[in-house]
């Protein structure tokens, strides 16, 4: 679903469905059948994203920029279940990874037996 910018003209060819509300003729949702149309999701996920570059992060690097959109999709999928089930999700979402800690001048392990 997006608003009536002509950049998304040819989204019809690129996914299964694709519905337009136009702004400019003040058309901001309507019904179709059960199904609503409306970009206020989009609009919230990016309120959301923006909310925490300028807020928190300050600064997203281009490097990391996969990262942080895991990390604020993680935020928006999980907004309205309670801090107990998105702790839980979080942590399932660690399964099969690993957190390492290594800088410029290799694993902080080798470090701390070097300076002893």
């Amino acid at each position: 679903m997006t608003d009536d910018y002509g950049l998304y003209h040819g989204l019809n060819k690129e996914f299964a469905s694709h519905d337009v509300i136009r702004h400019k003729f003040h058309q901001y949702s309507r019904r179709e059948g059960p199904k609503i149309v409306h970009v206020n999701s989009a609009e919230g996920y990016f309120a959301l994203l923006k909310r925490g570059i300028v807020g928190t992060f300050h600064h997203v690097s281009e490097r990391h920029l996969q990262r942080y959109l895991d990390e604020f999709d993680f935020r928006y999928n999980a907004r309205k279940i309670q801090d107990g089930e998105r702790a839980v999700l979080a942590v399932k979402g660690t399964a099969g990874k690993r957190l390492t800690y290594r800088d410029s001048r290799g694993s902080a392990q080798n470090r701390v037996s070097q300076s002893n």
